[in-house]
């Protein structure tokens, strides 16, 4: 399957010549895929998820302007300012259900009203966000956030077969009974924690790299947020090639007719999600699952 994915997003830039679009697709691929991660295998719902992407593109591009490190150690510089805000946020596993997702984009909103400060424009450029067109390379930026992608899909398939993933779905399903088997719940909620921010941290930061000039709004809205929850939920989380197919499917009908008519756009969206809701509430691929498919 990683093959795969290589072969295509490597492939497809030569048939379609979009290939800015190209690599917002795969951003909300890997957005979906790490918060899979965490909700697919856990049942802790972000809904402020967009805040470890907007922490990696501030952090890689801060890294750019002022440490002179090469722009690749920039962008795990970026993963790694996520992991470590994960940390920081660490006690919201303390919450769960409804309580936890408000906390988490309550979360999320602070970070992006900190560095939207006026107070803060030497440092994080406040409302008029960051320029870094001097490492600007959209075709290396591409090939960046590919590797990313290829790394959040390998987590989920890790999560998959692992026992440690295995562990995850038991605690999802009795977290009593799983902690009576043995296994350290509070321990592994925080790995799979660091790991999705990670993951939108790195594809932050390979963000910030392919736009080199951005403002706080495009890192840090909640559409973002959105966008990856509805994908993950449409193909189905818990899933390795779900999240894919949530955002290959939905993005791709976002392309073509979300940016012209929005209007059109917003209603099929709504009635999608209504009967996903209503209907597969387990996803696309919850129809294969009821016909004794077995689905990875």
């Amino acid at each position: 399957m990683l093959a795969l994915l290589i072969a295509v997003f490597l492939f497809l830039p030569h048939v379609y010549g979009n290939e800015s679009l190209l690599f917002t697709l795969m951003t909300f691929i890997v957005l979906a895929q790490g918060l899979n991660l965490l909700y697919g295998f856990t049942g802790y719902l972000p809904f402020g998820y967009v805040g470890f992407f907007g922490c990696g593109a501030y952090a890689t591009s801060l890294l750019v302007l002022h440490s002179g490190l090469p722009v690749l150690l920039c962008v795990a510089g970026g993963g790694l300012a996520a992991v470590v805000m994960g940390l920081i946020l660490g006690p919201l596993l303390r919450l769960s259900g409804a309580y936890f997702s408000i906390a988490s984009l309550a979360a999320s909103q602070i970070l992006y009203f900190v560095v939207s400060n006026t107070n803060l424009a030497d440092i994080t450029g406040g409302p008029y966000g960051l320029k870094i067109e001097q490492v600007y390379a959209p075709t290396a930026s591409y090939h960046a956030m590919l590797a990313v992608l290829v790394l959040a899909t390998a987590l989920a398939a890790y999560f998959r077969v692992s026992a440690f993933g295995m562990g995850l779905r038991a605690m999802k399903q009795d977290p009593v009974s799983a902690a009576m088997a043995g296994i350290n719940i509070v321990r592994a909620r925080l790995i799979t924690w660091l790991i999705s921010a990670g993951v939108a941290g790195l594809a932050g930061g390979a963000y910030a790299w392919n736009l080199s000039v951005f403002y706080p709004e495009a890192v840090f809205t909640l559409q973002i947020s959105v966008f990856a929850i509805v994908f993950s939920l449409f193909g189905g989380v818990g899933t390795v090639i779900g999240p894919i197919i949530g955002a290959g499917v939905l993005y791709s009908l976002y392309a073509a007719i979300g940016i012209s008519t929005p209007q059109y756009f917003q209603l099929i969206y709504g009635g999608l999600i209504v009967l996903l809701v209503l209907f597969m509430p387990g996803g696309v691929l919850s129809l294969l699952t009821r016909r004794g498919v077995r689905v990875f």
